[in-house]
């Protein structure tokens, strides 16, 4: 029951911050962080067009990434599972690409700068590496590299959630921001690694 539950929660924090970029597309120019952007950024058709596809797409596949993790689906319904992975790795790579442009000039400087360029490089390596790994029918390291893929994705919900306690203790925005540039992502990928480490483990105890 507390699996079905924590389940539940991570599904609704993934949707509802996934549908979160919709906000940007319906309200004014300087809504949310753009607020603290220069107008001569704000008015840059290259940064406005990565920003936007950066926040739509990783919208997208943080919405749709989570159910790669459903067994029931990718037993089930592997059509359905398959065409949703390469939405996903679509969506991440475009994404991803946009973000690390973005990042160079994110707000905090260059340790804000740094941290969001290294969770989009992340993100790009690890998700190439899956997809990769699934043409070349290696599923169990397939199934490990999406796991790191998804956990940085997962770094957009976990940024939100760190980012009221960091300004609450830090008493000042843009050092909380210039914390969660790194909390938001590193803390995921091990989370992640004891996950993967914890099947591996299951998996070799199950006799042949």
């Amino acid at each position: 029951m507390a699996i079905k539950a924590c389940w539940v929660l991570f599904a609704a924090l993934c949707l509802a911050v996934g549908l979160y970029p919709g906000s940007y597309f319906l309200a004014a120019s300087n809504f949310g962080l753009r607020a603290l952007k220069s107008s001569e950024l704000l008015t840059d058709p290259v940064w406005n067009a990565a920003f936007y596809t950066h926040i739509a797409l990783g919208g997208l596949a943080l919405a749709i990434g989570w159910t790669q993790f459903v067994a029931r689906l990718r037993l089930k319904r592997p059509g359905a599972h398959r065409l949703l992975g390469k939405v996903y790795v679509g969506a991440v790579l475009l994404s991803g690409l946009a973000g690390v442009y973005v990042g160079y000039f994110a707000t905090g400087g260059v340790i804000s700068a740094s941290g969001f360029v290294s969770l989009g490089i992340v993100w790009l390596y690890t998700t190439a590496s899956a997809y990769r790994l699934i043409k070349s029918r290696r599923l169990e390291e397939h199934r490990l590299m999406m796991t790191y893929s998804y956990a940085a994705c997962f770094a957009a919900v976990t940024l939100r959630l760190w980012m009221p306690v960091l300004t609450h203790a830090l008493g000042d925005f843009i050092s909380a921001y210039r914390v969660v540039a790194w909390l938001c992502w590193l803390p995921n990928l091990g989370v992640a690694y004891l996950i993967s480490r914890r099947q591996l483990q299951a998996r070799e105890l199950v006799p042949s």
